[in-house]
Order: structure tokens, then C-alpha cells, then sequence
């Protein structure tokens, strides 16, 4: 289908990619990230879960009879599957009685627990993961730099021009929803808060019919939102809710509120990274902690302009997630991982993508142009540390990702320099 005014997504490659080898794709993600929008520009035929039309007819039949929703002209859309789990393995047995490829897309915003699903859907029914928007997509990137490209070594020097530094702070606060995009800075801000009261109020819930704290979930949601892109560990995230008053949560807790955000997708952790697996270094484990967007993290410290302007330092941490979150869509988009690095030598890279070959790209984020110097020096000491161990392998490639440089090039040291808002995939 074709629809007026759809912005292309990144993901609309894999879309056709997948449909082209598997019988199914599911397209995963948080809520409002356009999964739904997306996928109707890829299906001929489509059946909306959860929709509430005739007290949410759709929904009743496929809990009644989940082959009569799967009719239609494929590919046929199912959105928000989750709301009816026995439609997986329908789909899955569907196919393996039909045969074909691009039979089926389905769409979620919740991962549902394994209760009511007996297959996994392996071979049949392809996952992918949607994100909200990167600054190429929503047309803040000029796309000048491709990160695949740089990857393997490859840039055209361009003067990208300035950049204001107020604009980078609405783009944060903002963030990746379509829904957003053309409205008022101060208009933009209101959908993260929003997002965040339906998954506390009704979301969270309706995963599996758990009651849970919302006052104990607020509260571990804001110090995820203090801890944006570090990697605090569960105990500190514990400490830092029994410090409010009537605060009090346990180990157990932590954790199984912190799984329900994951599958809920509304954190989007980073993995760690090890330059070798035989190295000597000693690479620390832990994941650096992130929302599926840095919106919602100014919307828990109710962040504004001119607050983040007053603060450096936390809109140095909300940048380092705005530019972490651009470049694992990039990177994925080309078979890509995006991780971190961290070692007991205090040595720490912010951002690893590392290319399906093995090979691997170094990149030091910095909000202003008076920090490249720095972190280009940064860059080429843990280089030249890592070269004394045999072992581990080197990375390919060196970057500084700006917020206000106006120029993407190559340094006379060989490490690079890109503007964010001059990337894509």
C-alpha cells in the first residue's frame, strides 16, 4: 500500500528483505514509534488487534477463532498481535501448511511472556526491531556522511555547516516520535510524558494481568532517566529509590520492574564489548543504561531548553544517547552491532559498531568543537594501549561524532570527524 505523506524509515529495506526470505516479520518496538504506519506500506491486506470498534470485535475473534483473522490478501497485517498471543503460533502453523514467503506481518509493542505461545517461530517468523526516528528520518541529518561507508574508511570531506546548540536541546527533548515531528518544541515535549503515563497506567498491566507499584515504578524510572548512558548497576539504581522518602523496593523488584520495561521496549540498553576474546584485558561486563529514546528521560527530569542550557553536563550524557540511538539504527540497518567499551584500566570508547567481518569502529561522542582535540587524543592513546596486547584486535576505524562541528574530515592523526546532525546509515 501507499500512503500519502509516509516518511520513509531506514527499515523499510529489511521489511521487503525479510518478507522475501521468511514466511513472516515481526516488527517490534515501543508504542508510537510508527511499527503500524510502516508496516501498512508493506502489507496488501491488514486485521488491527487492537482496535475498539463493535467493544474490540477483532480482538474477540481472533481469541475465538485465530484462522479467520489470519484470512486475507497477503502480505496481511496483523498489529499488535501481543494482544492475543496464541496468534504466533496460528501464523507459524499457517505458514507451515501454505507454505510461501511474506505471508504475514506482525506488529508488537510488548513482548508477551512464553504463557500461550508453544513454538518460537524459528525459520518461519523473522524479528525486527523499529526504533523512533533517527535525525536522518526525520530530516534533521543532511545525510552528507554515510556511517556504513565510514565504517571502512571511506569520507568525502564537506563543510557541513553551524550548528545551534539550542536546536541540538529541542531535538533531544523532542525526540524520535512521527508524532512530533513540525509541532512546537514546547508542543513536542508533552507526547514523552504522555508515552510514560500509559505504560505505567495501562501498559504495564496489560503485558500479564500483573498489578504492580506505579509509585515504585516512577520513582526507578527516574533514576534510569539521572543514569541515562552510564552503566549504573541494579544496586545503585535500589540505593537511588530507597534515598525518596517511602521509596523503600527491593533486589527483586529492581529487576523484574527493569524486565518489564525491556519488553516493553521502553529501555534500549547498550551492550558491552570485547576487542578479543582470547585478550588479557579485563573488559567490564556491564550494560550502559538507555531509553528507547532521550526524550523520555528529559520528560522524568522534566528537562527544558534552557534548564539542559544551565547543565552541561547532563545534556552532554542526553546528546551521548541521542547520538548512541542514530547510530545502532544506522549500524543494524548494514548488519551492524552497536555496543560500548569499558576495561579496569579505566579505559572507556562511547560507542563501538562492530561490522558483521569482525571488524570494529571506535567512536568518542562530544556535544562541542573544543572537545575534538581531547577526544581524538583519547581515541589514539587507547589505540596504542590496545596494540601492546597480541591478542585483542585494533579497531579499523577512529571518530569523534559532533554536535557543533560544522565539517565532516580527516584529521592528519587519521581520526575522523562527523557531525551527527551530517549522518546516516
Amino acid at each position: 500500500m501507499k500512503r500519502p505523506g509516509y516518511r520513509p524509515r531506514i527499515i523499510d529495506r529489511k521489511v521487503e528483505e525479510y518478507l522475501s526470505v521468511f514466511g513472516a516479520v515481526c516488527i517490534e518496538g515501543p508504542k508510537w514509534c510508527g511499527k503500524t504506519w510502516t508496516a501498512s506500506c508493506h502489507c496488501r491486506s491488514a486485521v488491527y488487534i487492537g482496535d475498539p470498534a463493535d467493544n474490540f470485535q477483532n480482538r474477540r475473534l481472533a481469541e475465538l477463532s485465530p484462522a479467520l483473522v489470519l484470512e486475507g490478501e497477503s502480505p496481511r497485517l496483523l498489529d499488535e498481535w501481543q494482544e492475543v498471543p496464541s496468534l504466533w503460533d496460528a501464523v507459524r502453523h499457517k505458514i507451515d501448511a501454505t507454505s510461501g514467503k511474506g505471508r504475514f506481518i506482525l506488529t508488537g509493542s510488548a513482548t508477551p511472556n512464553h504463557k500461550g505461545i508453544l513454538h518460537s517461530g524459528a525459520g518461519r517468523i523473522a524479528r525486527l526491531r523499529m526504533r523512533p526516528m533517527s535525525l536522518y528520518e526525520s530530516g534533521d541529518s543532511s545525510g552528507e556522511v554515510s556511517l556504513s561507508k565510514l565504517c571502512n574508511g571511506e569520507l568525502t570531506p564537506v563543510a557541513t555547516g553551524e550548528v545551534n546548540l539550542g536546536k541540538l536541546v529541542d531535538l533531544i527533548i523532542r525526540g524520535g516520535w512521527p508524532g512530533s515531528l513540525g509541532l512546537p518544541p514546547e508542543r513536542a515535549a508533552l507526547l514523552p510524558g504522555e508515552y510514560l503515563n500509559a505504560i505505567i497506567d495501562d501498559d504495564v498491566h496489560r503485558v500479564d494481568g500483573v498489578r504492580r507499584d506505579s509509585f515504585k515504578m516512577r520513582l526507578l524510572l527516574r533514576s534510569l532517566a539521572r543514569n541515562e548512558s552510564c552503566t549504573a548497576t541494579n544496586r545503585t539504581l535500589m540505593k537511588d529509590v530507597k534515598g525518596v522518602e517511602d521509596g523503600d523496593i527491593d533486589a527483586g523488584t529492581v529487576a523484574a520492574y527493569l524486565d518489564i520495561f525491556r519488553r516493553l521496549f521502553v529501555t534500549d540498553n547498550q551492550p558491552p564489548f570485547s576487542a578479543g576474546i582470547r585478550s588479557s584485558v579485563r573488559v567490564k561486563q556491564a550494560e550502559k543504561r538507555h531509553f528507547s529514546d532521550p526524550s523520555l528521560a528529559c520528560a522524568l527530569l522534566k528537562a527544558t531548553r534552557t534548564g539542559l542550557l544551565n547543565d552541561l553536563k547532563t545534556l552532554g550524557f542526553l546528546f551521548e544517547a541521542l547520538c548512541e540511538r542514530d547510530l545502532r539504527i544506522y549500524a543494524e540497518s548494514f548488519g551492524a552491532g552497536l555496543y560500548h567499551y569499558q576495561d579496569y584500566r579505566n579505559q572507556e570508547i562511547d560507542a563501538v559498531v562492530e561490522l558483521p567481518d569482525g571488524r570494529w569502529c571506535a567512536f568518542e561522542i562530544k556535544l562541542g568543537a573544543n572537545q575534538i582535540d581531547a577526544a581524538a587524543a583519547e581515541l589514539l592513546a587507547i589505540q596504542r594501549r590496545m596494540a601492546e596486547d597480541p591478542k585483542g584486535r585494533l579497531p579499523d576505524v577512529l571518530c569523534v561524532l559532533c554536535g557543533m562541528a560544522a565539517a565532516a574530515y580527516r584529521r592528519p592523526d587519521g581520526v575522523f570527524v562527523v557531525p551527527v546532525t551530517a549522518l546516516r546509515e
